[in-house]
């Protein structure tokens, strides 16, 4: 099968492979970007981003999203909405392989994101966007004065709802076990917060509502028994999983398959770069994914322009 080439291919099109996409083409590098199965990433189940720049009245997370595509598309990016299926970077140049097609490239960008861990219970997915969030930065403005809920008992958990302190009436973590997982100091200064309550030994079993969630099922892990609470909003805070599985084994990662990056983005095989939750286990934001998809282009043109200037 005859391969294309290009001198840049970005596997991802959330904020950072969008913002990548964009930068490239603007060094007229005309990348092709491979949307994979969801485009926009995960900002696009966002109801209302208020803490993008640019945007005073806030704005929707698959709008934002379409607004990154039209600039990038602008000036010159190619988007194919297909999947990556296989990559080999081992190969030089690398090789991308979709269905029906195969590629190479000078130069990778990977920007395939990461999921949140859901508790995969009935009513999390109907809900999310109305009642249901994976974060405390994004949507904690829109339950002030509310009666909340986080499940979790790890560090980004805790430092969760104290953060939601800000805004609720109260916030109530629920744990699975009798002690919590996180740093001691964050675990002092939960304990100390006159609106963190605790449920413990304790599982969500189901999200209930309407328009927005009302209740949640919890199940008491030693005695069993189930009892629905009032609830205004849950907050789940079980840890993510990098989208990192297509390049297992080809790269550095951490044990949890976070890429291993250096400042300038690049991965530990020269001429593979990679932006956003792929490699950002700790602020996991829009705006931060996208600067990092700038700046992950940016070295990208840069190690083109080397690699030109090496070739005889």
């Amino acid at each position: 099968m005859e391969k294309e080439h290009r001198k840049l291919i970005i596997i991802g099109a959330g904020p950072a492979g969008l913002a990548a996409g964009i930068y490239a083409a603007r060094a007229e590098l005309n990348p092709l970007l491979f949307t994979g199965m969801v485009l926009y990433g995960q900002a696009s189940v966002t109801e209302t981003i208020e803490n993008y720049p640019g945007f005073p009245k806030g704005i929707g997370g698959n709008d934002l999203g379409q607004t990154f595509q039209v600039q990038a598309e602008r000036f010159g990016t190619e988007i194919e909405y297909k999947q990556v299926d296989c990559l080999n970077l081992d190969a030089r140049p690398f090789e991308v392989s979709t269905y029906g097609k195969e590629y190479t490239a000078d130069s990778i960008i990977l920007a395939t994101g990461a999921d949140n861990r859901k508790l995969d219970v009935p009513g999390e997915v109907e809900f999310t966007g109305r009642g249901v969030s994976y974060c405390a930065t994004c949507d904690g403005w829109f339950y002030k004065e509310k009666d909340i809920h986080v499940v979790g008992g790890g560090d980004s958990a805790l430092e969760e709802a104290i953060f939601l302190t800000r805004f609720a009436r109260s916030v109530t973590i629920i744990h699975r076990r009798d002690s919590l997982r996180a740093g001691v100091l964050l675990e002092k200064r939960a304990r100390i917060d006159p609106k963190i309550n605790f449920i413990w030994n304790t599982i969500v079993k189901e999200i209930q509502g309407q328009e927005k969630i009302t209740n949640l099922v919890i199940q008491d892990l030693k005695t069993q028994e189930t009892k629905t609470i009032p609830s205004e909003g849950v907050f789940i805070f079980i840890g993510h999983t990098p989208n990192s599985d297509l390049f297992k084994h080809q790269l550095a990662m951490s044990e949890d398959g976070t890429v291993l990056v250096d400042r300038t983005y690049q991965t530990s095989i020269p001429g593979v770069f990679a932006a956003g939750e792929i490699c950002d286990p700790y602020f996991r934001q829009v705006v931060t994914s996208a600067g990092m998809g700038a700046a992950a282009a940016i070295s990208a043109v840069r190690y083109l322009e080397e690699m030109a200037c090496n070739t005889p």
